[in-house]
Parts: C-alpha cells; structure tokens; sequence
C-alpha cells in the first residue's frame, strides 16, 4: 500500500505502520516486530479488559470507582472529575470532561480488586493471549506504559473491527459519545466543544483540529499516544490503522498524521489495493 510508505518522510528514528480491513487484508510498513512505547495507546487495551470485565459480571460500569459519586463509566469516558496525573478531585463527576491519567490507574486499581488478580495479569489473559499478541506487555501504569508491536496491535484492530472477544452492543457502546456535550481539553489539540469520548476511546466527531484526517468519518474512533504512536477505527470505511514511532509527539506529528491518514482512505476507496 503506497500511502504507508509516508511513515519514511517522518521526522523519527523508527516508525511502522499497518492498515486492517474489515474484509480481511492487512498492509504493512516499516518493522512490524519492533516494540514501541505505546504512552496513551495503551488506554484501549486497558478499556478493553475492563469491558470483559463488565461482561464478565465482575464489575459493571456504574459501580462506584474512582472519588465521591464517580462510577466505571464515568473513569472510562473521562468525566470522574480526576486530575490529569494525580488523583484530585478538580470537578464534580460528569460535569466536565477532563483527560485523566490517574481515572485509568484508579480503574486499574477497581479491577484488580474485583477479579483478585493484578491488572496487567487481567489485562494479559483477557486481551492478549486471545489476541494472540505476545510481544504486548503492560509495565506500570493502565494508562501510558504499555509496549507493543504493529503487528500486535494489527490484532487488536482487527477485534475492534469485528469484535470476537465482546459482544458487538458492548463495543457499540463503548465506541459511542458518553455523557454528551461535555467539553474539554483534547491533548495537544486544545479546548474541544464539545469534546467527545467513549468508554476509553477518543471519538473524532466534529472535533477540530484533530490527529485524524478531514475525510475521516465522524463515527472514527480510537488513540493517540505522547511516544508519536496512533490507532484509528473508522467504521464507515471499515478499516483501522496503527503508526508507532519512537519519537515524543509534536508539532511533526499534527502536521503529519492527518494528511497520512486521508491518504490512507482516499487509496482504499480507490481502485482495487492489492
């Protein structure tokens, strides 16, 4: 796939890139096998072990985790009222959608108590064996210390495209706007009106500017990292990508990663990608 091969005018020591369709083909780039850092993107795959864990009826989404009135759902869509990176209270549960490091750590902390298991143990046999992505490893926080490969998380995206590991309504929901209107800072993109999530996914909505492209659809959802890494679903064109650099994000990164992913889709619903 030509688009990917953008990935070699990035600014970064090491970069790789794969693109997952719906109907089953799968488009490399760059060392599929390297381990990257993921930082953020390792928020879904902890969100993804917390929805098993609702499903598997250990713990359910309004719980209460988390401070005074705050529940799983609301740690999940980043409206606990949580403090970026230290668990202080700075607004009331719901009130406003304040991105949260340490709503994820608190919900680490909720499901390890629940299933009497240390997160990144749930987390590897919820997720990670299924997936079959051995070279995924949680160490430390359920929020930013993930390490991964592309093709790890290839399989990843795949699930996200066609769940097998949740029941699709679990993941509709989950991929759908949480608390709706509130607004918030979107990390490295500023104040967004509103500034929509779902339950540990960044939903693209109208938001801008934005890490994904201009002809991404509303309905796109997924991560970006502060390791120069992104994973996007975009359901309308049933396809899901992944970039892992190992290069902190910055200004290269918004200006690079929108026009790589227009690209990406404009090649897709083109003629016939082989």
């Amino acid at each position: 796939m030509r688009a990917l091969e953008l990935i070699d005018s990035w600014p970064v020591p090491t970069a790789a890139a794969t693109v997952v369709t719906a109907d089953g083909r799968r488009f490399s780039h760059g060392p599929a096998d390297h381990a990257f850092e993921l930082a953020s993107v390792t928020k879904p795959l902890a969100a993804y072990a917390v929805l098993i864990a609702v499903e598997e009826g250990a713990t359910e989404l309004d719980e209460p985790a988390g401070p005074p009135g705050s529940t799983v759902r609301h740690l999940l869509a980043h409206a606990s009222g949580l403090a970026f990176d230290e668990p202080r209270v700075m607004a009331a549960p719901g009130d406003r959608r304040l991105y949260s490091n340490a709503g994820f750590d608190a919900l680490a902390d909720h499901i390890a108590k629940a299933t009497g298991m240390p997160f990144a143990e749930y987390l590897r046999l919820a997720v990670l064996v299924p997936l079959g992505m051995e070279r995924t490893e949680l160490n430390g926080s359920a929020a930013k210390d993930g390490v991964s490969t592309a093709d790890d998380l290839a399989a990843f995206a795949a699930e996200l495209l066609a769940p097998r590991l949740l029941a699709r309504g679990t993941l509709d929901e989950a991929t759908s706007v949480v608390f709706p209107g509130l607004s918030g800072v979107l990390p490295g993109f500023g104040h967004q009106r509103p500034n929509d999530w779902g339950l540990g996914f960044s939903i693209r909505g109208h938001k801008s500017p934005h890490w994904t492209g201009a002809t991404s659809s509303p309905r796109t959802f997924g991560h970006f990292g502060q390791t120069g890494t992104f994973l996007w679903v975009d359901p309308d064109a049933a396809t899901a990508c992944v970039a892992l650099t190992d290069r902190a994000f910055g200004g290269w990164a918004a200006e690079a990663w929108p026009p790589f992913t227009d690209a990406v889709l404009a090649e897709l619903s083109g003629p016939a990608t082989r």
